[in-house]
């Protein structure tokens, strides 16, 4: 028996849902496919017509192959169903004088049409006295129309597979299949419509959301009516039209993507949940940012990030106030994030030192681990004690260098004080000068008597001129700021960017957990067995941990099992956030099972300037 060929219409290649197909009656073609060819069809294996200009074949069981407009020269092959679909031979097309450009063994190409028809032919008229020739010896198909099936209350509904509304088939839906899955407070549901052509391009479907659900139209396809409530609670209809069939779904405020796939044609329906926001949604490993990988080992979970792709930052709110770790990621343009240091709940700010862009913006406790980043996004982990250090020759020229004594906006006539201005906080007083300066700039930007709000990241300090009389009062005044780390454990002097927490957990991949050095009470809550955070490095990639349940020695135990060489623990318990973009339905995911409440501070992780992560955001 000869393969079946695939078809071109016009030298152009159609898809494989239009390849003839072989039978032993002889080649032939799907009648769905033939207005492609300009012929105008009634689709109807009971009253098949074809019509190509003033040429007409009409085939009915009882009669078989009449000619309109010509003489039929020659016995016809019977159509035949299969799949769904009805065939008519190759010998009815040339009869009817379809135009034929190649016919070779590869392939059957067919001249391109002037029109294609877009309607259906009406039902075949009564014979009359002038009845049209049927060609001697033609025989008549046996195969009855099967009755359609009723589709089970909750399987897959098995769908009637012989064509039988009065419209234009193109395809007949064979199988209907739901699937669904909970992710812990997310539920994923699946209807797969699967139908009985390889491509499904040729099910031209259209989709309509409504308030409760969506409808999705199929024109010329044929199926049975089905009506079920799924495992979900949606409801889900199949109902025939004038045109063809419609599907409803209720997804019940779900959200669905609809997308095909071919060989079989499916038409697929993801509808995915959120059932309980009161739990935050989990990571989907599936949907994690390129370069973003997700490991989890117990209890023990870890999200490690392409340091050509990614690096670190720490991200404040503004002073004074606190937020969602998710909404700092999103005002860094990041792709994840994890909460920062310690904190007053009283008035949400930190209690140890946050550095951002090369300036401090909360001051040290000077002996607890911190977390460096450099400008190129290394990360260091140690012990350093910044401070800011003023410098310069006072008025009779002698140098001098003074190291600030806090970081905080409240002034105080006995101390040297710096503060970051955030826009809305006022800093200075009467009798005191207040000076606005940048970091390496070498000289005084600004300079004032009484109280003064900075403008949003400037560095202003405040004293009195009595305690300190070699600064200078004056804006243009020769004055050197810089941010002394005192630091040697590692290379501080070329961070930008810090956090303070602790306790260090993991350093060159031991476990060196030393509470009494950063002086850490461990009979107190701070030390009590909870949720566990922490900021380290896996394979030289920064990486966001998370514990479910443990101390901070369970903690550092699970990392250095992993393979983390270093880590330090930041804010634990209520405060513990993982997040990470993505998710189901783009909810993102947390690494957390429970809401964490807002902190002041968190460490994101944005992409690199010039590189494809960055280009999409």
């Amino acid at each position: 028996m000869a393969a079946a060929r695939p078809v071109a219409i016009g030298g152009l290649r159609q898809s494989a849902g239009l390849d003839s197909r072989q039978f032993v009656s002889g080649e032939a073609l799907a009648v769905w496919t033939l207005p492609r060819l300009g012929v105008a069809v009634r689709n109807d294996p009971q009253d098949l017509r074809l019509q190509l200009g003033g040429r007409e074949l009409q085939f009915s069981p009882r009669s078989g192959w009449r000619a309109t407009g010509f003489t039929l020269g020659a016995r016809l092959p019977a159509p035949e169903l299969a799949g769904g679909s009805l065939f008519v031979p190759l010998a009815a097309l040339s009869a009817l004088g379809v135009p034929v450009l190649a016919d070779t063994p590869d392939l059957l190409d067919f001249a391109a049409p002037a029109r294609v028809p877009s309607g259906t032919l009406p039902p075949s008229p009564a014979p009359s006295s002038a009845a049209p020739v049927t060609a001697p010896g033609t025989p008549v198909p046996v195969s009855p129309r099967a009755p359609a099936q009723s589709a089970p209350a909750q399987s897959a509904p098995a769908l009637s597979a012989l064509p039988t509304p009065p419209f234009l088939l193109t395809a007949n839906l064979n199988t209907v299949r739901v699937s669904r899955s909970m992710h812990r407070s997310v539920e994923v549901q699946r209807v797969v419509l699967e139908f009985n052509v390889p491509d499904p391009r040729v099910i031209a479907y259209s989709v309509t959301r409504e308030a409760n659900g969506l409808r999705v139209t199929l024109p010329g396809v044929s199926g049975s009516p089905v009506q079920q409530t799924l495992e979900s609670g949606d409801a889900l209809q199949l109902e025939l039209t004038g045109t063809g069939s419609a599907l409803f779904l209720g997804t019940g405020g779900g959200r669905s993507e609809i997308f095909t796939l071919d060989s079989p044609a499916r038409v697929v329906i993801d509808t995915t949940t959120y059932t309980d926001t009161s739990v935050p949604p989990p990571v989907n490993p599936d949907t994690l940012p390129a370069g973003v990988t997700y490991r989890q080992q117990g209890k023990l979970h870890l999200l490690s990030f392409d340091p050509a792709l990614y690096q670190t930052r720490v991200v404040s709110a503004p002073a004074g106030r606190a937020s969602g770790v998710a909404d700092l990621v999103r005002s860094a343009g990041g792709v994840a994030g994890v909460n920062g240091g310690y904190f007053d709940p009283a008035s949400q700010l930190p209690v140890d030192l946050v550095a951002t862009n090369g300036l401090m913006t909360a001051g040290s406790l000077e002996k607890r681990a911190t977390l460096g980043i450099t400008a190129q996004g290394d990360t260091l982990f140690g012990y350093p004690r910044p401070r800011y250090v003023l410098s310069g020759a006072d008025a009779l020229g002698a140098p001098y260098s003074v190291t600030v004594n806090s970081v905080r906006a409240r002034p105080a006539p006995d101390l040297l004080t710096a503060f970051v201005g955030d826009g809305r906080s006022g800093v200075g007083a009467d009798n005191l000068t207040t000076l606005y300066v940048t970091p390496g700039a070498g000289s005084v930007l600004r300079a004032f008597t009484g109280t003064v709000v900075p403008p949003a990241g400037t560095l202003a300090l405040t004293f009195d001129h009595a305690r300190f009389p070699q600064l200078p009062r004056a804006a243009g005044a020769a004055l050197n700021v810089a941010l002394d780390w005192r630091a040697t454990d590692a290379p501080w002097a070329g961070a930008v960017d810090a956090l303070s927490a602790g306790p260090l957990l993991v350093q060159g991949g031991k476990v060196v957990l030393d509470p009494a050095r950063e002086g850490f009470n461990t009979n107190a809550s701070i030390w009590r067995p909870t949720r566990q955070v922490a900021f380290g490095t896996l394979g030289g990639r920064p990486t966001i941990a998370f514990l479910e349940y443990g101390s901070p020695e369970t903690f550092a135990a699970a990392l250095a099992g992993a393979g983390v060489r270093d880590a330090v623990r930041l804010d634990s318990g209520s405060s513990a956030t993982a997040y990470v973009t993505g998710g189901y339905a783009d909810l993102g995911g947390y690494l957390n099972t429970v809401w964490s409440r807002t902190v002041p501070n968190a460490l994101v992780l944005v992409p690199r300037p010039g590189t494809a992560a960055a280009a999409k955001k």
